[in-house]
């Protein structure tokens, strides 16, 4: 015999609005190479010059050796376990034939792919809907620094003035 437990569910009242601004920045970070950088403070700005009342913020990094990801940002031993885990995931020595940039250059790509060059994330009431615990983070993947650019994009409705 399967016992199944009752899950309550519940949905919050539907909030509608009309997109009446497209606010677009963008932020340029200079990396000190590999590992993890919390970019959530700059995004937090760039919601409070746009305006932003009710809608998304999109971040798109234009690189194929960098992604961008949402993860803990309480416990500074998570970042430094998912570096590990990416190091594991896609070595450096692994004998890949791309590499013209250097060794690293191919696990980069890989990494990038496994973590993503874009996110969204919805807004209400002019704040960013993260969890208690998420930040928002550009993660480089090369050993040498670099310069990563990310745009910036808000859609949805700007707070009355």
């Amino acid at each position: 015999m399967t016992s199944r437990a009752t899950v309550p569910r519940s949905l919050s009242p539907i909030s509608i609005v009309t997109p009446t601004v497209i606010a677009t920045a963008e932020l340029v970070i200079d990396t000190p190479g590999e590992g993890f950088l919390d970019i959530t403070a700059q995004l937090r700005e760039f919601i409070g010059k746009a305006g932003a009342h009710e809608g998304a913020a999109s971040l798109f990094l234009r690189h194929t050796s960098a992604s961008l990801t949402i993860q803990e940002n309480a416990d500074p031993d998570v970042l430094r376990d998912l570096v590990s885990a990416l190091r594991h995931l896609a070595p450096r020595d692994f004998g890949w034939v791309h590499d013209t940039e250097g060794p690293d250059d191919m696990p980069a790509h890989i990494r990038t792919m496994l973590t993503g060059v874009s996110l969204q994330i919805p807004v209400m009431e002019g704040r960013l809907q993260l969890g208690t615990w998420q930040g928002v983070y550009l993660v480089e993947h090369r050993a040498r620094p670099h310069r990563r650019q990310i745009v910036l994009q808000f859609a949805g409705s700007q707070r009355a003035a």
